[in-house]
């Protein structure tokens, strides 16, 4: 069989780079390392209202012993009136990816 060597030049313009697939998706990840959302985050991601992720996700007892901070996990479920639902972002992208199925599953 015979081989044809073909150089290519392609212009990229001076505001673009390129990346490979391993370095996009370590960027990604670093993007939400060391952030903590608050439910008006996570309602911004979802694209649910705080209704909803609490009665499909967080209060549902197969979740929240995954999420729990109290059982070793990344959700912080406020105690008294006034504090905040805290959510290690990483942690919690990665959980919504992985149980997609399992959340929508009637």
């Amino acid at each position: 069989m015979q081989q044809l060597k073909v150089e290519l030049t392609i212009p990229v313009s001076s505001d673009k780079i390129l990346i490979s697939k391993f370095e996009l998706e370590e960027l990604k990840k670093n993007e939400l390392t060391g952030v903590f959302w608050n439910m008006k985050t996570l309602e911004q991601r979802t694209g649910k209202k705080h209704e909803w992720i609490k009665e499909n996700i967080l209060f549902p007892s197969r979740f929240r012993t995954i999420l729990d901070v109290d059982h070793g996990g990344f959700v912080y479920y406020p105690k008294s009136k006034g504090q905040t639902w805290t959510f290690q972002a990483t942690k919690m992208a990665e959980f919504l990816e992985k149980n997609f199925n399992k959340i929508f599953a009637s």
